[in-house]
């Protein structure tokens, strides 16, 4: 009785130890697991967390870009020009403009008259030839975005395209197009950067004046095609952020746009050009956005400079727009924003001593211009037409 008394107690107690160890294992296991989760979320949000830090922000970069229209230089503003030792200075004629044009990013004008070099001879109307001095001058004001193909490119020959060509080509920090010296150049790829916006130029001209290139050389005056566009566009759009293409184009002294006007913008739009900046009606026109608001349309600056006759010729545009693109890690958006603009007005005491000076219309006064205020109100209401919410009054001044 005894002995199986104790047998049963002996049995018990091992049961309870075994029991107790097992139990014992089985909270080390469940503390072990739920360490192991704990941990195991833990380390989840760190690396979350690490994700996080490592997923980058958008990039926003911007250019600034100021333009003016045709540098159109007759006798009478190089004779002007022209100093006691027998150079040129140009530069006293930019003076209230170049405070202005020197702060932007990218500086446009057109270069309507040829630099064609001076053992050509200078000239006037009908066929220019220009002081490679009015370079300097633009130059020396920020000017550094400049169109070169226009009706006037052929008026001094090859030899004169090919001296323009040379005087461009040693201008640093300048970004032109439109005629070149060779046709390995007109092919080549040519894009560019600023701010961190990768951008191609092009210059074209729908009008000769019936100066034809010579067959076999089309590279000395861009002359405009569908198929020409369509192949320079295609070779970079990949490449860049932004396309902008100079076009000489329209009809001359009107301020309405033409159906060809359209009609190329349109293509080029379809191409995938976001900006085209218009010139040669040596008048204002319309500004637009088409397609959608993917491509801003400035038909005609107007004159920069001239010696034209009427307030209309001597009243020329300055637009300012702001080129803007964010950078995510799935796209690149790029647009062309914020237009602003502004009036200028060549003055030139017509009739007595000359003393070209190009005005903004914000720095006229009645002794300068005579109503001067309703020729203003005249010609902003002409670029405002087909795009009523532009903004008047540069950002700078």
């Amino acid at each position: 009785m005894m002995v199986g008394k104790v047998r049963k107690l002996k049995l018990k107690v091992k049961a309870i130890v075994f029991y107790s160890i097992l139990f014992s294992i089985f909270i080390v296991l469940i503390c072990f697991f739920n360490f192991s989760f704990f941990n195991s979320n833990n380390q989840s949000n760190d690396n979350h967390r690490v994700v996080e830090k490592k997923s980058k922000s958008p990039k926003k970069y911007s250019v600034d870009l100021f333009m003016v229209g045709d540098a159109l230089i007759h006798s009478a503003i190089y004779e002007d020009a022209q100093t006691s030792d027998g150079s040129y200075d140009f530069k006293p004629m930019l003076r209230y403009i170049k405070p202005i044009s020197s702060q932007y990013d990218l500086v446009y004008y057109n270069q309507e008259t040829i630099l064609g070099g001076e053992d050509l001879g200078y000239s006037n109307y009908p066929l220019f030839n220009s002081p490679d001095e009015v370079g300097d001058a633009f130059v020396d004001a920020g000017f550094n975005l400049v169109s070169l193909a226009t009706n006037h490119t052929m008026d001094k020959g090859e030899r004169g395209v090919l001296h323009s060509v040379n005087y461009w080509s040693k201008q640093k920090n300048v970004v032109w197009d439109g005629q070149r010296q060779s046709v390995e150049e007109r092919e080549k790829i040519r894009t560019y950067e600023c701010n961190g916006i990768k951008y191609a130029f092009f210059s074209y001209t729908t009008w000769t004046n019936g100066l034809e290139t010579p067959e076999g050389k089309e590279y000395l005056n861009n002359v405009y095609s569908p198929e020409k566009a369509k192949k320079d566009i295609e070779n970079v759009k990949d490449k860049v952020d932004i396309v902008i293409v100079a076009m000489h184009w329209g009809t001359e002294y009107s301020m309405e746009v033409s159906s060809e006007q359209q009609q190329i913008a349109n293509y080029l739009s379809s191409l995938g050009v976001q900006l085209i900046i218009g010139t040669h009606p040596h008048v204002v026109e319309p500004i637009e956005y088409i397609n959608n608001g993917k491509t801003l349309v400035i038909y005609s600056l107007g004159n920069f400079i001239s010696d034209q006759v009427g307030i209309e010729r001597l009243t020329g545009l300055i637009m300012e727009v702001t080129i803007n693109k964010i950078e995510t890690e799935k796209e690149s958006i790029v647009t062309v924003d914020s237009p602003r603009a502004e009036l200028i007005y060549t003055d030139s005491n017509y009739g007595k001593k000359r003393d070209f000076k190009v005005y903004p219309y914000s720095k006229l006064d009645e002794s300068i211009l005579l109503n001067y205020q309703n020729y203003y109100d005249k010609y902003k209401a002409v670029v405002s037409s087909k795009y009523s919410e532009l903004i008047w009054g540069l950002s700078r001044s």
